[in-house]
């Protein structure tokens, strides 16, 4: 299930149509926490006759004891499987909203640094929201009230207490909770601030040891890090003070319930009442008090979470990534047409416009021209990874304006492989992780690296020359098999030996294929069938 996108909307009403897929989970959920008042009621009722009882008889207060007993029992496996559906809730909501980022974090080239934030802390605050709060809003709506209508048939004045008392716990919690939201989004805007600038630091910390800017940037963090937790004090104040206020007034009708159950056994009540009551009434009504508010208290302490989620709620608002279909390129080298091409990030001016290129089945072409001339741009084109701002791009019959997908269908060598820990083979056998051993050997012979393809790299490659980088994204693209081969800058910084050698090792990966590389060298062009320059 995916919810639809909001583009505008209050953080409410957004959450509110996240959960929308999963209306019958939160009920169930709901209603289990609605169904403790069974349980509540059947505890207070055995605790009542067991009193009543025991003075007459143990063999006649057992039965009552025992009723007591299975309440108990049976509100801790209701209170279980409501914990266990507000969790299941939560992951859902979670998931799904998490999907939709990482789709628009990685469509069609958009550029979301603050999502990764999102993604993280923002679906986070989702957990409390959904797992707890939307759930218990239903049983604080109708439990009290279940409640109150039981005690009438005991009591029908401490029914009546029980609803004075109920509505300033209620304007309490509302007052409470406003003051809470704003402090609440400040919070979440100030985690943010201080999540953003650690990432970016942490990307930045060679230049930063280089420049020696290690005093400021600790004083930047440090000064964040103060400013979160201000924030997070002040919400913590609030919500101190908010929960001494309910249970004030918990306590203040709980007493109530007390003085006029005790003055009314005891028939020394200063005004007339319409009843009048024996024990086990009485008790059952005082062992009913503090269940009437209990649901409505639960709520509060998980008022919190909504306001961290209403807070987080406009960081996760995003369009749906447009659909796309994945298109079966087959075997064969494909042609591929490129008809007035555009290529804008976002509000930039365009990058490319006006682009035609026919190439031919198995043609080599090399994209020459100026550093940010768009070479690489219409690389990640193909890709998925820079957007179509105008024009079409055909390989073979499939367009790319139709939402067709083929990057899985494309061997890549671009500028920066990907390293991951571990050994050179498993990082070659990214390209086809089912591929035999004999395989990725193979590709590694062929794209000149070394016959050691045990030892083991860092992320940062750290025992790869430059040259081995490069030979490591080639033997991927050997490794694919894939009718298309894109190189960017595939001998950029490589000495005149070391290119050589890569020639010949281009040569072999482009067999066969429709290939495009982005170079400045003339060597690398000479090897092309057509060179375009841009």
């Amino acid at each position: 299930m995916t919810v639809a996108p909001i583009e505008s909307a209050a953080p409410a009403a957004w959450l509110k149509q996240a959960g929308a897929p999963w209306k019958r989970l939160t009920l169930a959920a709901g209603l289990v926490m609605v169904a403790d008042v069974a349980p509540a009621v059947g505890f207070a009722l055995g605790l009542s006759l067991t009193l009543t009882h025991v003075g007459v008889s143990l063999t006649a207060a057992l039965p009552w004891l025992a009723l007591a007993i299975v309440s108990l029992l049976l509100r801790g496996l209701l209170g279980q499987v409501a914990v266990g559906l507000g969790a299941r809730l939560g992951r859902s909501v979670k998931a799904d909203v998490r999907g939709r980022l990482l789709r628009r974090l990685f469509a069609h080239g958009a550029r979301s640094d603050d999502r990764l934030i999102a993604i993280v802390e923002g679906v986070g605050a989702l957990d409390g929201y959904f797992g707890r709060f939307a759930p218990l809003r239903l049983a604080a709506a109708l439990s009290p009230l279940l409640i109150i209508a039981i005690a009438a048939i005991a009591s029908p004045v401490a029914a009546g207490i029980f609803l004075f008392t109920l509505f300033p716990f209620i304007v309490g919690m509302a007052l409470a909770g406003t003051a809470a939201a704003s402090e609440s989004r400040r919070q979440f805007q100030a985690l943010d601030r201080l999540s953003g600038l650690f990432i970016d630091r942490v990307r930045a910390l060679p230049a930063l040891l280089a420049f020696e800017a290690e005093a400021r940037t600790t004083r930047e963090i440090t000064t964040a890090s103060d400013e979160l937790e201000k924030r997070t004090a002040r919400v913590l104040r609030i919500a101190f003070l908010s929960s001494g206020v309910l249970e004030f007034f918990s306590a203040l009708a709980v007493a109530l319930i007390a003085v006029y159950c005790g003055f009314n056994l005891l028939r020394l009540l200063p005004f007339p009442v319409p009843e009048t009551l024996d024990l086990g009434r009485a008790f059952f009504v005082l062992a009913l008090a503090p269940e009437v508010y209990a649901p409505i208290r639960r709520l509060a302490a998980a008022y919190h979470d909504r306001q961290a989620a209403e807070a987080a709620a406009p960081s996760l608002v995003t369009e749906e990534a447009q659909p796309t279909t994945t298109r079966d390129l087959g075997h064969e080298a494909p042609p591929i047409r490129f008809r007035d091409v555009a290529i804008a990030y976002e509000d930039a001016a365009p990058v490319l416009s006006g682009f035609d290129l026919d190439v031919r089945p198995g043609q080599i072409v090399a994209l020459m021209g100026a550093s940010g001339a768009g070479k690489s741009s219409l690389l990640h084109l193909l890709l998925g990874l820079a957007p179509l701002s105008r024009g079409d791009v055909e390989v073979g019959e499939i367009r790319l304006s139709d939402g067709g997908d083929f990057a899985g269908q494309i061997a890549w060598a671009g500028q920066h492989p990907l390293i991951v820990p571990g050994s050179l083979a498993r990082n070659v056998a990214l390209a086809d992780p089912a591929a035999e051993a004999d395989r990725v050997a193979l590709a590694c012979r062929s794209a000149g690296l070394t016959p050691d393809l045990d030892r083991v790299i860092d992320e940062r490659g750290g025992g790869l020359s430059g040259g081995e980088r490069r030979r490591l994204g080639l033997a991927r693209a050997f490794l694919k098999r894939a009718p298309i081969l894109l190189l960017d800058e595939p001998t950029a910084n490589l000495d005149a030996e070391a290119e050589s050698l890569m020639l010949d090792a281009i040569r072999q990966a482009a067999k066969g294929r429709t290939t495009l590389i982005a170079t400045h060298s003339p060597a690398v062009a000479a090897l092309a069938d057509r060179v375009v320059r841009l």
